[in-house]
């Protein structure tokens, strides 16, 4: 006779096994909006680590501690999920093997009651503060940075047009030399002379805005069709890279990606999840941090369209 069976018995009365739990549809919805929270939340705290990891200066404490923030919140995001499980009625025993924990354990440690109260009153983490961002960005390598990223496609579009600097200082009014370091990413670029450029290459100017926009720090002006913007920047981003095969852009990615989420990320459609566009724009010499707000409203207008269709 089992363990369990015994002490079923030990009183000579036998009792029944324990069923599943019962359901409860409103505690699993206040868990799912939790989880989602906390996935918002893993990612503000994983781009300040990712910011601070590119300054050499960032003090291991504050690097420390960010990385325990983090390891916070995955405990707070695996005590949603159980709990979440248990609402919905499903048994524990299916978490065990993958929590690396008892039954018993995950029972206790998660309570609904003490998951509720510690997701009803988390704090939330705030966004790295706009001088933290523009210290971790300069510190970033130089070929990350989004002005040495639009420099790098208007390079390659002046080369691929055959067109000379000269004949672009003409245009601008300007000296060759400032046209020079314009092209190198040494001086700021206007909108009005980033569209004297792509005239002159026979380029559309509004190809290159997002770039131009993430370069010089201002608010993206498309907000009409922010999924087609997102594309947009992806494809300069692409085109600066110099227009990279899918397959060098995958390995450049370890293929975490496949070619299917490419494809889908730079010209639709849809708009892929938040890990394929983060991997991607690290594969394609960017920063995670100036394409994340672009995914986030492009995301939103997809699921609002979507939503439309269907109501």
């Amino acid at each position: 006779m089992s363990t369990r069976s015994r002490a079923q018995t030990a009183d000579g009365i036998p009792r029944p096994a324990r069923s599943a739990p019962s359901a409860d549809s409103a505690r699993a919805a206040r868990c799912t909006e939790a989880l989602r929270d906390i996935a918002e939340d893993c990612t503000v705290v994983s781009e300040d680590l990712l910011l601070s990891a590119y300054s050499a200066a960032t003090p291991n404490t504050d690097l420390l501690q960010r990385l325990v923030s983090l390891r916070d919140l995955v405990d707070e995001a695996i005590g949603a999920v159980v709990v979440r499980h248990r609402a919905q009625g499903k048994p524990l025993a299916e978490l065990e093997p993958i929590a690396k924990r008892t039954v018993d354990r995950l029972r206790k440690k998660y309570s609904p009651e003490s998951v509720d109260h510690a997701l009803a009153n988390r704090p939330r983490p705030k966004p790295a503060t706009t001088a933290h961002n523009a210290t971790a960005v300069a510190e970033a390598p130089a070929l990350r940075r989004p002005a040495q990223r639009l420099a790098c496609a208007l390079t390659r579009m002046k080369k691929s047009s055959g067109r000379r600097q000269r004949e672009l200082a003409e245009r601008m009014g300007v000296h060759e030399s400032y046209v020079s370091r314009m092209l190198s990413g040494q001086r700021p670029l206007s909108w009005m002379h980033l569209k004297i450029i792509c005239q002159v290459c026979g380029t559309d100017p509004e190809l290159m805005k997002p770039l131009w926009e993430a370069a010089a720090d201002v608010q993206p002006s498309n907000t009409d069709d922010p999924v087609r913007y997102l594309r947009l920047y992806l494809q300069g981003l692409h085109y600066a890279l110099g227009s990279p095969e899918a397959e060098t852009t995958l390995a450049s990615a370890q293929h975490t990606i496949t070619a299917d989420d490419l494809g889908r990320a730079l010209y639709g459609p849809g708009v892929p999840d938040w890990p394929v566009i983060y991997r991607l724009t690290l594969a394609l010499h960017s920063l995670p941090a100036h394409t994340q707000p672009l995914w986030r409203r492009a995301r939103a207008a997809a699921e609002n369209d979507f939503t439309a269709t269907f109501t």
